[in-house]
């Protein structure tokens, strides 16, 4: 779907309007292609006094091959791909203001499209009050430049347990600075001590792994598809009978397998296992991203609506981890990855089926990943916000324009923004983030 609004921005016409009227300005964004480099220029590297990550991230822009500046040999003329702050030393709320001396002389230093990533220390895990007080207030912070920097930046917030090790580290911060995560800011990421591998390839972090996806056909879940073959995944492709057609020409465009079932069939998730050991031993990653609407008000929705939503966006995901894990078809290492929503997040009216699911897909993360955690599996959600897409389409022309502008980048995702951050969470190196649910809404005011 063509967003003609921000198509007229990016013309000289348009360029002038948005200016003289003070109209909502899209960015074009930077996004992810094979070969590309991690940053379209130097990345800017503070660090805080007793900061106990800068040497961790230094390593790993050394190895992607970005030049490093400090504030010590950057000029004032210098322009910058990426601000990173090294925040963890930051133990009273006296010494925030360092995050003020390094962001202030540097605020419009970033090239279009540049990243901003503040490195902290969980709050949960700090020594005294005080000092978790200090790590509590960076979201403000990162959330704030994230609605300030505008041109296309985005801004995260990285906290990293004291256990977590520089390997762990990586795939986060390679994500986060990439085009990968173009329509991902304002976002609260933890990193643990999960095991992580770094690929031979990063442009094919997923050689070797065998990945579900559901709901495959079209949208989101035929870009999701496309996105893990590309990045080396042998993809099953799985979507309900009905859509066998489309299904069968994802499939075969990326070189992967169809698998034509309805997950509400009592058998379903047997018959998915079996196909699964019988074909490829395991699976590595399943991506449940299968979902339906079916909107009313609650008080003029028929009880039909609401089971069918619950059983195919929740439901079906229980009863299919429950036989795959039981099996242990999902080994260690593996995956498990589900597509939330903001409205399971913030609510919807007319979607109190929806986003109940929705809220649980949540509810299936926090429970499942400690539970997880001594078998080697991570579990984690993405979170999308308006996405272009065919349903997204048939929203009423005024609701989708405000969908589209009410975030921090003034425009709508696309399917393979979610595609990009579903595809950082399945690769091995990702094996420390786990737990988490990544908003991809281009920081949306809805539930922030």
């Amino acid at each position: 779907m063509t967003d003609r609004y921000a198509s007229f921005v990016q013309s000289a016409a348009g360029r002038a309007l948005v200016k003289r009227l003070g109209l909502p300005d899209p960015p074009r964004l930077r996004r992810h292609h094979p070969g590309d480099p991690l940053l379209p220029g130097p990345a800017l590297l503070g660090a805080a006094d007793g900061g106990r990550l800068a040497e961790q991230v230094t390593t790993i822009l050394t190895a992607a091959g970005v030049e490093l500046r400090d504030t010590g040999t950057a000029g004032a003329q210098d322009r910058f791909g990426a601000l990173v702050y090294d925040a963890s030393g930051i133990t009273d709320s006296t010494q925030l203001r360092q995050l003020y001396d390094f962001f202030h002389p540097h605020a419009r230093a970033l090239l279009p499209s540049g990243r901003v990533i503040v490195l902290g220390t969980p709050p949960g895990e700090c020594p005294t009050p005080r000092a978790a007080t200090a790590q509590r207030a960076l979201e403000g912070l990162v959330r704030s430049i994230g609605k300030e920097f505008g041109r296309g930046t985005t801004a995260q917030l990285v906290q990293v347990t004291r256990d977590a090790t520089g390997t762990g580290l990586e795939s986060t911060v390679r994500f986060l600075l990439s085009g990968r995560s173009a329509y991902v800011s304002g976002q609260v990421i933890r990193v643990g001590a999960g095991g992580a591998s770094a690929p031979a390839d990063w442009d094919r972090p997923l050689d070797g792994q065998v990945v579900l996806v559901t709901g495959a056909a079209r949208g989101i879940g035929a870009a999701l598809a496309k996105v893990l073959a590309r990045d080396g995944a042998q993809v099953v492709a799985l979507d309900i009978p009905a859509a066998g057609d489309a299904l069968a020409a994802v499939a075969n465009d990326i070189g992967g397998t169809a698998v034509q079932l309805d997950l509400t069939a009592p058998d379903a998730p047997t018959r998915l296992a079996d196909h699964l050991a019988s074909r490829h031993g395991r699976v590595d990653v399943v991506v449940h991203n299968a979902g339906i609407t079916r909107d009313k008000t609650l008080g003029r929705m028929d009880a039909d609506r609401w089971d069918q939503v619950i059983d195919v966006n929740l439901s079906s995901q229980e009863r299919i981890n429950d036989v795959l894990l039981e099996r242990e078809l999902i080994p260690a290492g593996g995956r498990i990855i589900g597509v939330s929503s903001i409205a399971g997040i913030a609510g919807n009216r007319g979607q109190t089926n929806y986003a109940t699911s929705k809220a649980g897909v949540i509810g299936l993360v926090d429970s499942l990943a400690p539970a997880l955690r001594d078998r080697g599996i991570s579990v984690n959600a993405v979170a999308p916000g308006f996405i272009e897409t065919q349903m997204t389409a048939r929203i009423p022309l005024v609701v989708r324009e405000a969908g589209r502008r009410m975030n921090s980048l003034a425009q709508g995702g696309l399917p393979v923004d979610v595609a990009e951050t579903i595809g950082w969470l399945a690769w091995p190196a990702s094996g420390a983030v786990s737990g988490n649910v990544v908003r991809v809404c281009g920081q949306s005011l809805l539930g922030a």
